[in-house]
């Protein structure tokens, strides 16, 4: 149990340090991340269907297609949750089977327990996370159909984006927390599994968090 924790908090370590680096980075070179691009697109998206009478149609399948996987998202992590408790005691059996310490330390309940219960905790994140983006992207529905006047509406416009920035964010939480059950789940397995799946996966992060040579090349330069 005790080299349990140990890799526990030296995975939730490695975490904290990753994301001080990217706030520290971002307040440095705040278009050196990939979500800074996903800001601005989306505020061109509004600007471009609240601008034109022509883009109902594609503001209404393009909001439905993101509810839509918002809402696939959510319902899988409401499956986890369940398939996680159905599959609670078959989990016990594995752990005690795969676990590299199990032949010299005592098999813990309480660890099990705790493990199974972060797992589920996870998923309910998530669920909470893609079920916020499929609210504001609602929102986002309601109001970018409605009719702009330029010189008095720019609030209406300015609140949009908002909204659909939420929501895109919220989704991105929901979708970092999938990640993050990873190393809960190779934790079972071990506590080398969860350091190992922990830095796997933060390497992978920086990647995805690395804004795209494409967007760094088509920056016009400062004059």
């Amino acid at each position: 149990m005790k080299y349990d924790i140990m890799a526990f908090m030296l995975s939730c370590l490695m975490i904290l340090i990753y994301y001080l680096y990217l706030a520290r980075r971002t307040r440095r070179a705040p278009d050196s991340r990939v979500h800074s691009l996903n800001y601005s697109v989306r505020e061109r998206w509004v600007k471009m269907i609240m601008n034109s009478d022509k883009m109902d149609i594609l503001a209404v399948q393009t909001l439905r297609n993101s509810v839509m996987a918002a809402n696939f998202m959510a319902s899988t992590a409401i499956l986890l949750i369940i398939g996680t408790l159905n599959i609670s005691e078959r989990i016990g059996q594995w752990m005690l089977t795969w676990h590299l310490n199990s032949v010299s330390e005592n098999f813990s309940t309480e660890l099990w327990q705790i493990k199974l219960c972060l797992l589920m905790l996870d998923f309910s994140i998530a669920f909470y996370c893609f079920s916020m983006a499929i609210r504001f992207f609602n929102h986002v529905g309601y109001m970018i159909n409605l009719p702009v006047d330029k010189a008095t509406d720019d609030c209406l416009y300015k609140q949009t984006c908002v909204y659909l920035n939420r929501a895109g964010g919220y989704y991105s939480y929901g979708t970092r927390t999938f990640f993050f059950s990873l190393p809960l789940i190779m934790w079972f397995f071990g506590p080398y599994f969860l350091v190992l799946a922990t830095l796997g996966l933060l390497l992978g992060l920086a990647r995805l968090d690395k804004m795209p040579n494409w967007a760094l090349s088509t920056k016009s330069p400062k004059s």
